[in-house]
């Protein structure tokens, strides 16, 4: 056998996506938010590209103070063939000027946000004022900056004294006994049990019983079965409740108030409205830029004479990135009216009673009636938001699978779990119900369930299992 190249041919087909598509599916998965940046970034890129309401805005504005004889039918200068740019910058500029001079006088200082003092900024401003020497301030500086914003320090030393330079295990432990003395109570713990101890520390009460509650019954205490505790500790069930009150108004996480409590506000893409009888979709375009092509240069492609040159070529391909742009805008919109449109036709229930009403769905329901594949109805459903007469949704919210019933139909899983919410809302704190017990409520009201799911489901809304949610006193 012998061995040898040869050359030979074959025709195959392969599927390979053009840049411009690959810019469509991007867009078609952005947020509001993220879109609104994406669009920005485009229309400093491409000079082609310009806001439509802005610049006719703009046009006006300029035509009527440099140009008074403009209002009585004189042509746009800029669409002539001879254009004078330093008058026309000139202007510019003087309209700049004069905009700039008046936002100076007219400062509005309830924008002005003021930076806000984190558990960092507190704790390096107390050691500076602890009296440490410089060795010791470095070491307690090394030492806050690994505190989270919790307030704990769950680096253990070894680590912090492998990335930090010329420091030793020894001096950190050395030092953090000093930081835990520090405002809030409880900071620089390892964990729940120091924090605890720490704060205990505080108390104008004898301590004594604290200290050994916390040291040695970490886990009745969480479980709150205070008659094991009284039992070991030989203490009246009277006096361990009183300290299982005090302990739990401690604070878990010291550095909580110092976290940042700024509300996050979703500006929805699409509006759901109720007219007569009958739901209408509307789209939101506030905000976004309405693109569209500069006329000045669709004109010098135009209008210049002879071949194309390099200035022309480059015109040319910004104009064709410009109308792809537009072209993938208006697509991602109306793929969203879709959507929407759809949705509303299938969650009739929802938008009439509530979220306890909404149906089972999934992806393919929707990509079937508007006649979409399935990643496209996932793209566009990804970090969009509707306003609806409930409430603002993502539109992700709106797909869930479906629950058995024992007359044959299927219940939304988001209803099985606004059901779980309410029986435990309606619980009796001494007595909560388990996840068993609330299998068997769900089977009353015909709904099956197993009972890892109803603990899937309760994890889900953030819901401890019962014997963490008892209430003792």
């Amino acid at each position: 056998m012998s061995i040898g190249m040869k050359q030979s041919l074959a025709l195959r087909q392969t599927l390979k996506m053009t840049p411009q598509l690959q810019q469509a599916i991007k867009l078609l998965q952005l947020s509001r938010m993220e879109l609104e940046a994406e669009i920005r970034k485009e229309m400093t890129e491409n000079p082609v590209l310009e806001d439509g309401m802005e610049e006719s805005n703009k046009d006006l504005a300029a035509e009527a103070e440099a140009n008074p004889q403009a209002e009585q039918g004189d042509p746009d200068p800029r669409k002539g063939e001879e254009f004078e740019w330093d008058s026309y910058f000139e202007s510019q500029n003087r309209n700049r000027e004069r905009v700039l001079a008046g936002t100076d006088e007219i400062m509005n200082y309830e924008n002005i946000i003021a930076a806000k003092e984190t558990l960092q900024d507190h704790l390096h401003w107390q050691a500076s004022l602890y009296g440490f020497n410089e060795e010791e301030l470095a070491v307690a500086s090394i030492l806050i900056s690994y505190i989270n914003d919790d307030g704990y320090l769950l680096t253990d030393f070894e680590s912090i004294a492998q990335e930090e330079e010329n420091i030793s295990p020894k001096d950190l432990e050395e030092i953090l006994p000093f930081i835990q003395e520090f405002d809030p109570p409880g900071v620089g713990a390892r964990d729940l049990q120091e924090c605890l101890l720490i704060q205990a520390k505080h108390l104008q009460e004898d301590t004594k019983d604290f200290v050994k509650l916390i040291k040695n019954h970490m886990k009745d205490l969480e479980r709150k079965n205070y008659q094991n505790i009284a039992k070991e500790m030989g203490l009246a069930m009277e006096e361990v409740v009183d300290m299982c009150k005090i302990i739990n108004s401690m604070e878990p996480k010291p550095g909580s108030r110092f976290s940042s409590n700024d509300t996050h506000y979703v500006t929805p893409d699409v509006y759901v409205y109720k007219v007569g009888e009958e739901y209408v979709v509307s789209l939101n375009e506030d905000g976004l830029p309405k693109l569209r092509i500069s006329n000045f240069y669709k004109n010098m492609v135009k209008t210049q004479p002879g071949g194309k040159n390099e200035a022309q070529n480059y015109v040319q391909e910004k104009l064709r990135a410009a109308v792809w742009l537009i072209r993938s805008i208006h697509q991602r919109q109306r793929t969203i009216y879709k959507v929407t449109e759809s949705i509303v036709r299938h969650q009739q229930d929802f938008f009439e009673k509530g979220p306890n009403f909404i149906k089972p769905m999934i992806l393919r329901d929707i990509a079937s009636d508007i006649g979409m594949h399935e990643s496209t109805i996932s793209r566009v459903t990804t970090s969009k938001y509707v306003h609806t007469p409930q409430g603002i949704f993502e539109l992700k919210y709106f797909f869930n699978s479906g629950i058995s019933t024992d007359d044959g139909d299927s219940l939304a899983s988001e209803s099985v779990k606004m059901k779980i919410k309410d029986m435990v809302s309606a619980e009796d704190g001494r007595k909560p119900l388990s996840d068993q017990k609330l299998v068997e409520l769900l089977k009353k009201d015909g709904i099956i369930i197993a009972r890892r799911t109803v603990a899937k489901y309760r994890d889900m809304l953030k819901i401890l299992p019962s014997g963490k949610r008892k209430k003792g006193f």
